[in-house]
């Protein structure tokens, strides 16, 4: 088909194919607010006829409940400009049954000859609107889910973080009643032990040594029968100290020991303390007691007693003969500090960490009685009048423990 084969439209139809076949509504609207011209989509958008639109103010298809519409149609005409009508906003048209419809609707102002006119281009977007209704409350629902299901998924990592902290928890407290358990196989596996020994030498004496003292008593020989009474009270000695640390320990450990002090002269006290442990010394071993500042304390006088009678045993037992012990006593307004110094066999720098523990005993003292308890119930005392207790030792050059308790006897 050539160009001089097409047929031309006038510009009166070109308007009329436009205006009356067009699918979205269009109404022109006089400077008054009149409405001048409305297409068939419009008319059946609203349910009116031409003539019931004609000549009629546009707010007739405005709901009241936007309130006054004339205020809004005068302030466009005083900038009039082609743009969307309430931007940002929902809007509503009014059918003639009353019913509201949600709209969409573009504003072009245009001028035929001195009037002036505005043509709105209508769009019913009830489908979108539901479309967007029906999207906005799936997002609602799949919101609602996610923190439904956000909700879950934290619930349930915080009933598995108190699983796993309560798993925790029985662990630790499985690997500490493992370790107790451990620590109280290792104790009695050194109480038998030095049960056994402990109490086996010192019975083994008392009875051959009795078997012996009748048999020099007999015969008349009275020196070796001493001999051998002597060597019978000194195993009972020996015995009695062992079950007075058992009963010692067992009352520290039932919480049945507690300090109970009062005022005494510690001076008088101890040196009274010293001459019962001097017949304790091998030949030629001297106690010697020195004695410092103020000689009023107020201490449990039962519990320095077992302190003392301990510590200064021990330099005996681990000292040679002809070797001094020396005590040495300090009061001042803070402190009370008891120092029992021997020159005996010392203990190795590796054995010095587990001194203080349950029937301990040094690589050295092998070959010498004792139960392991005698350090660890006097560390025990020493706490329960809230001292602290400490030591220097070298091997073969002796040893010191030191004794800090607190001194409630301000003196001026």
């Amino acid at each position: 088909m050539t160009v001089s084969n097409i047929p031309f439209l006038s510009s009166e139809e070109k308007f009329s194919a436009l205006f009356d076949f067009a699918t979205e509504g269009i109404i022109v609207i006089n400077s008054e607010g009149l409405i001048v011209l409305s297409n068939p989509a419009s008319e059946k958008l609203f349910g009116y006829h031409e003539s019931e639109l004609i000549g009629k103010p546009v707010e007739m298809l405005i709901p009241k409940r936007f309130g006054d519409h004339t205020h809004h149609r005068e302030k466009y005409a005083d900038n009039p400009r082609p743009r969307s009508m309430g931007i940002g906003m929902n809007l509503y048209g009014k059918k003639k049954d009353g019913e509201e419809i949600p709209v969409e609707i573009s504003l072009s102002p245009y001028r035929s000859g001195k009037n002036h006119f505005v043509i709105a281009f209508i769009i019913d977007i009830t489908i979108r609107k539901k479309n967007e209704e029906i999207q906005k409350k799936q997002k609602e629902e799949l919101q609602a889910l996610a923190n439904e299901l956000d909700k879950r998924v934290k619930d349930r990592t915080m009933i598995l973080e108190e699983a796993l902290h309560e798993l925790e928890n029985s662990r630790e407290e499985l690997s500490i009643a493992l370790e107790k358990e451990k620590e109280l196989n290792e104790l009695k596996t050194r109480f038998v032990s030095m049960a056994s020994h402990e109490f086996r030498t010192p019975l083994a004496t008392i009875l051959s040594s009795l078997s012996l003292v009748t048999k020099y008593g007999e015969i008349g020989e009275k020196e070796s029968q001493a001999k051998h009474i002597n060597r019978i009270k000194t195993s009972i000695t020996h015995l009695t100290e062992i079950l007075n640390d058992m009963l010692s320990l067992s009352k520290l450990e039932e919480g049945k020991i507690s300090a109970s002090p009062e005022l005494f002269n510690i001076k008088e006290f101890i040196s009274l303390a010293i001459q019962e442990l001097q017949g304790l010394t091998k030949p030629g071993q001297q106690i010697h007691f020195h004695h410092f500042g103020n000689q009023e304390v107020y201490l449990d006088n039962k519990i320095l007693k077992n302190i003392l009678f301990n510590l200064v045993s021990n330099a005996i037992k681990f000292s040679p003969e002809s070797k001094p012990i020396e005590v040495f006593t300090t009061v001042n307004t803070s402190f009370i500090e008891i120092k029992v110094k021997d020159n005996g066999i010392g203990i190795p720098e590796e054995d010095q960490e587990q001194l203080f523990q349950r029937f301990f005993r040094g690589q050295n003292a092998a070959n010498i009685q004792g139960t392991g308890l005698g350090l660890n119930i006097v560390a025990r005392y020493v706490e329960l009048m809230n001292g602290t207790i400490t030591f220097e030792s070298k091997p073969e050059k002796g040893t010191i423990f030191i004794i800090k308790i607190p001194n409630y006897i301000k003196h001026e």
